[in-house]
């Protein structure tokens, strides 16, 4: 395996895959035609000295993959959430009014989505401390405490990626994100970029979203532990301000495991891998198509497969 830095995201019907400075946009149509949109990737820090310091850059990616990710997922809903009479109404404005309410459309997208960051925060970061204040009625010793807290975040983490994996639309976009894994894999083990060898690859990745969650719940498990103040308004405090460092950390040890095949790290790896299970699902040759245009939108895999795997000829 050798790595490409290729990286992607599933989306409703579609697939987003980036590659350096562009993101490709792949979305299977209601007519079932592929609509592949690609744009420039901008950084919402400027320039390449600061994205590239240890730890920083780590924040400052998973801003970037939240906003590119918002705004893809916008994009691949529109084919989907008008009706006719909405199409009707659509037609019958002008160009500047339309741009008007695709505006207010995605501020309303961007509110939902800082609405659900906060609620993410408030689930996995300050309810299991809640919880754990509970045992402090029986329990005095921090370090118990503090890996009550531990254990009760995994627990209320796993608990979510079980209940979202059986709701049906989320099961469909997790055979995207499979398709999207596969793909990647394909390229990445030396294979030409074909349906039949995508669905030949494997749905698990080292450098998904998910085991950077997962993570992010050992590390900051791990970090919230050293903490010891009598202030419970400070422990929250704390915890909130623990949040960019964690998820620095967090991409740095995901950024290892992508970039390197040995024992130690495939090791490391196997928890994020396992949970995977739950987020990704076996794709339909279809779901792989989309995911080779996503690709081929942004990257040149037959170079990369003769420079990197010794290949003389690609048809």
């Amino acid at each position: 395996m050798k790595p490409s830095n290729i990286g992607g995201q599933a989306l409703i019907e579609g697939i987003m895959m980036r590659h350096q400075d562009q993101y490709a946009v792949a979305v299977r149509k209601p007519d079932q035609e592929i609509e592949v949109k690609t744009e420039p990737y901008k950084s919402i820090v400027p320039g390449k000295l600061v994205p590239r310091i240890p730890l920083v850059r780590g924040v400052i990616s998973f801003i970037d993959s939240m906003v590119v990710g918002v705004s893809t997922l916008m994009y691949s809903a529109s084919f989907f959430e008008e009706d006719e009479e909405e199409k009707a109404k659509k037609e019958a404005r002008t160009e500047e009014e339309n741009a008007k309410a695709e505006k207010k459309e995605q501020a309303l997208m961007y509110g939902v989505f800082a609405v659900s960051m906060v609620i993410a925060i408030a689930v996995f970061m300050l309810l299991p401390y809640y919880l754990s204040t509970l045992l402090a009625r029986v329990i005095t010793n921090h370090w118990i405490l503090s890996l009550a807290e531990a254990l009760l975040r995994v627990a209320i983490f796993l608990g979510y990626l079980a209940l979202v994996s059986n709701m049906k639309d989320i099961r469909r976009t997790f055979m995207y994100h499979g398709a999207e894994h596969k793909c990647i894999n394909c390229v990445e083990h030396g294979m030409p970029l074909t349906v039949e060898n995508v669905m030949h690859s494997s749905r698990f990745h080292k450098r998904c979203g998910t085991s950077f969650l997962f993570i992010v719940v050992i590390i900051s498990a791990v970090l919230l532990m050293f903490i010891q103040t009598d202030s419970r308004v400070m422990r929250v405090v704390y915890r909130l301000l623990l949040i960019p460092l964690i998820a620095g950390i967090s991409y740095e040890l995901l950024r290892l495991a992508g970039r390197y095949d040995n024992p130690v790290v495939n090791i490391l790896s196997k928890p994020g891998l396992a949970l995977q299970r739950l987020t990704t699902r076996e794709p339909d040759p279809s779901m792989a198509e989309v995911a080779i245009a996503a690709v081929e939108a942004v990257f040149d895999w037959k170079t990369y497969l003769r420079e990197n795997f010794g290949y003389e000829h690609i048809a």
